[in-house]
């Protein structure tokens, strides 16, 4: 899941309004318990426990076999920590889908075979597959789609992503909605998408936001079969074969892990730490997620090994359906809706295991300045002392980010990121432990800070603030028309 806008405006005036919170606790103050959860995180056995997640469970799609085996495993870790309170809090998806298998041959102008994968959550072909000569579309508005339906007719469908997501995801997703089921009616066999890789490298990805069947069977073309394809288009007629076999359900109930270490004074108040266990399957899931997955692990286990337990509790929660729209992360805000007044934070892991430079604030100049003498005091020395003010809802942060909770998702170098993200190189080799446990160290540290201060690290941000956040970062417009928010 990846929706990303930057948001690099000034403090918002209204902002002001509610103040910053001092804590009382200087870093010295806390500093013995998270020199020892360092330590332990340092010496401890995270890229055992990762190895066993990505190379044992392997990826873990949303609701897929594999996905119940991780959840299963990570409930078990959580108790092998001496955590008591740990469940699986059940939410459910429109569809299930399991990725089976998908051919293509180009079979004129010239016989080829075509690199390509299913669309996730697209059905399958007919036995066989399908048949047809090739169409391109670049504007897949109903009036565009209408005026081309005797065209469209009995062909497979060539989308030119470049110009249709050219106005920005949010428009194009709105289009393509109701392009799906217009194609469908008008007998498109189905669709090719061209991948944005070279060396006919493929992404992992769905067409859309949610868990849904899509109307079409839809493939993600390798780059340059895509534009070999394009160029003989303009010489004449292409002709492909294309077939896919998936497995779909209907609506399909998934789990988020939660567990929680109950706090000593005051237990009601309470901090969470996530990220999310679910991945796509071209690989193994290592830096996505399973990096901040076990860091969650990483973290309750450090602090178990403490022997004292924090002032507030801590919750700690994997979550699935986050490739899918942060669909469990979501559930749980509308599910424990009635006591998000008492969670005094979030720290979220979702960026892969790089170099680790510290937070993001999400925009709240509030929080940037209550968190800066802990970064400078406790998190400067292990890496995590930097602060930023991006704003994205583009990982598991983000549902509680809308309910004005103050949000911190770790930062890291997302420099080489791309070269693994969704696709088959995302593997456990490619995870450097030293930046790993680095980062797990981090959250560690300051989750330790947080749960055990005075006062709340910053208060809880209202409606309208919020939005102006949105409003700010350019989300207000594909937020509201997922459902997620309403201004």
């Amino acid at each position: 899941m990846r929706v990303r806008r930057t948001c690099s405006f000034a403090v918002l005036a209204g902002w002001l309004a509610f103040g910053v919170c001092s804590w009382a606790q200087q870093p010295a103050d806390v500093k013995p318990v998270t020199d020892q959860m360092e330590a332990s995180i340092y010496g401890g056995p995270s890229m055992k426990t990762l190895g066993e997640l990505t190379d044992t469970v392997g990826g873990r799609l949303t609701g897929s076999p594999a996905y119940v085996k991780a959840t299963e495993w990570a409930a078990a870790r959580f108790r092998s920590y001496g955590i008591e309170n740990v469940k699986l809090e059940p939410f459910t998806i429109d569809a299930g889908w399991q990725r089976g298998t998908a051919s293509g041959t180009m079979l004129s102008p010239l016989s080829r075979p075509l690199h390509l994968e299913s669309v996730g959550w697209a059905p399958s072909t007919p036995v066989g597959g399908v048949e047809g000569d090739v169409v391109e579309i670049s504007d897949v508005t109903l009036e565009a789609l209408k005026a081309r339906a005797a065209e469209l007719r009995g062909k497979i469908v060539l989308a030119d992503s470049t110009k249709i997501y050219a106005d920005g995801f949010a428009k194009a997703m709105v289009k393509l909605e109701v392009a799906y089921p217009e194609m469908q009616k008008m007998g498109v066999l189905a669709i090719m998408a061209p991948d944005r890789e070279r060396n006919n490298v493929l992404n992992a990805h769905s067409s859309g936001w949610g868990a849904k069947t899509l109307a079409l069977p839809a493939v993600q073309l390798g780059l340059e079969d895509a534009k070999l394809i394009e160029r003989e288009l303009a010489r004449g007629p292409v002709r492909v074969h294309i077939t896919v076999e998936n497995k779909t359900s209907g609506e399909t109930t998934v789990n988020n892990v939660v567990a929680e270490i109950r706090g000593r004074e005051r237990p009601d108040e309470w901090i969470l730490i996530g990220g999310h266990l679910d991945s796509w399957d071209f690989g193994t899931g290592a830096q996505d997620n399973g990096t901040g997955a076990v860091s969650v692990l990483e973290v309750a286990r450090a602090m178990m090994a403490t022997g004292k337990a924090p002032r507030r509790s801590v919750r700690f929660a994997l979550w699935g359906g986050e490739e899918q729209g942060l669909l469990g992360s979501y559930a749980y805000t509308q599910t424990h809706k009635g006591e998000l007044g008492k969670c005094i934070a979030v720290l979220n892991t979702d960026n892969g295991a790089g170099h680790p430079k510290g937070w993001k604030v999400e925009g709240r100049a509030d929080l940037k300045t209550a968190m800066q003498p802990w970064s400078d005091g406790l998190l400067k020395d292990i890496n995590g002392g930097d602060l930023s003010m991006d704003v994205t809802y583009d990982t598991d942060h983000g549902p509680f980010l809308l309910q004005g909770i103050p949000a911190l998702d770790l930062w890291v170098d997302m420099a080489h990121y791309g070269e693994v993200h969704h696709k088959s190189s995302d593997t456990l080799d490619k995870v450097d432990p030293l930046d790993f446990k680095a980062g797990t160290a981090i959250v560690a540290a300051t989750a330790w800070a947080v749960a055990e201060s005075d006062k709340p690290i910053a208060p809880h941000a209202d409606h309208a603030a919020v939005g102006e956040i949105l409003k700010g970062a350019k989300l207000s417009e594909l937020l509201e028309h997922v459902g997620v928010w309403k201004p």
